[in-house]
């Protein structure tokens, strides 16, 4: 099982939760987008979309967006609470998976799932640097340290990803709500500092797949340290401030799971109408594009 716990903590844990309460101003990522990474020697592209990056314009992270972006993170906060007001299920930071059926299901399939992310996600330059692939990212991820393979974005299936994964997409066909699903590759050494998540209508959840056991491989979300088990599931709320570390010499990988938070109305018509901005937006739509010229790409080098 995957421990968490608010009380028992090793000392590094106590110095790591020191250090994350100091960045509480650090850049705010969303749930990933979907964004193609260039060769080499191109330049990584400008970061954007300032309704999910809080990080401020001068620190050069975040350049302005259209008027609409700028009004949906001002939104943001009003929406979150309307929204964790009508929630079903708790609104901690760390969720049992008891109160989702279906991960007992997709537990059952880990060994599978974990088969194709080697044989597919981890194979060449599949799975691009999330950094390249979703410049809103630049604050917490650098280039390598962070990579994913995706298979749903925003309720968008990468059909030529899920044809690669067939296991992996009869698993996660039957999720209720499911929004994006990805591969999420950590290299060894990797720090993915102090941020937040877009909006408490997505609930974020792990299946550890490949998690080192020679290091310290761990997530504080809130103020709780939680670790992850192979085959086990841990499910969280990302609007509370978190950050990972894989303390190893091995890589992590978890397959990542975005899925709408149960909700009773009003809540209900407040996200779907969040939910709806986001997907229309540029962040979305131009990942979108970039993802499927990422799979052309990476076709034409294997071709």
């Amino acid at each position: 099982m995957t421990v968490h716990s608010k009380i028992a903590r090793s000392s590094t844990d106590r110095r790591e939760l020191d250090r994350g309460a100091q960045g509480r101003d650090a850049a705010v990522a969303p749930p990933a987008g979907l964004v193609a990474r260039q060769p080499i020697t191109t330049a990584l592209p400008a970061p954007g979309n300032d309704m999910i990056a809080d990080a401020p314009d001068d620190q050069g992270l975040a350049p302005r967006r259209p008027i609409s972006i700028a009004i949906g993170k001002r939104l943001r906060g009003t929406f979150d609470r309307l929204i964790g007001a009508s929630s079903l299920v708790p609104n901690d930071p760390v969720l049992d998976p008891a109160l989702f059926a279906w991960t007992q299901m997709l537990r059952g399939h880990w060994q599978a799932i974990r088969d194709e992310a080697v044989a597919v996600a981890l194979h060449a330059n599949a799975a691009p640097s999330l950094v390249t692939i979703s410049p809103d990212h630049r604050g917490i991820a650098e280039v390598d340290s962070w990579r994913s393979f995706f298979l749903h974005g925003y309720g968008f299936p990468i059909a030529e990803n899920l044809a690669r994964c067939p296991r992996t997409a009869a698993a996660i066909a039957g999720i209720p709500g499911l929004n994006s699903a990805f591969f999420s590759i950590l290299a060894p050494g990797t720090h993915i500092p102090d941020h937040r998540g877009v909006t408490k209508a997505l609930i974020t959840c792990h299946l550890g797949l490949i998690v080192p056991r020679n290091g310290d491989v761990r997530m504080r979300v809130a103020d709780q340290f939680v670790r992850w088990g192979e085959g086990e599931m841990l499910v969280f709320d990302d609007t509370y401030r978190h950050e990972v570390w894989n303390d190893s010499d091995a890589t992590r990988v978890v397959l990542l799971l975005h899925i709408e938070r149960p909700l009773r109305q009003p809540g209900k018509w407040f996200a779907d109408l969040f939910m709806g901005f986001i997907r229309r937006s540029a962040f979305v739509q131009d990942a979108r594009k970039n993802i499927h010229a990422w799979n052309a790409a990476m076709s034409r080098l294997d071709g």
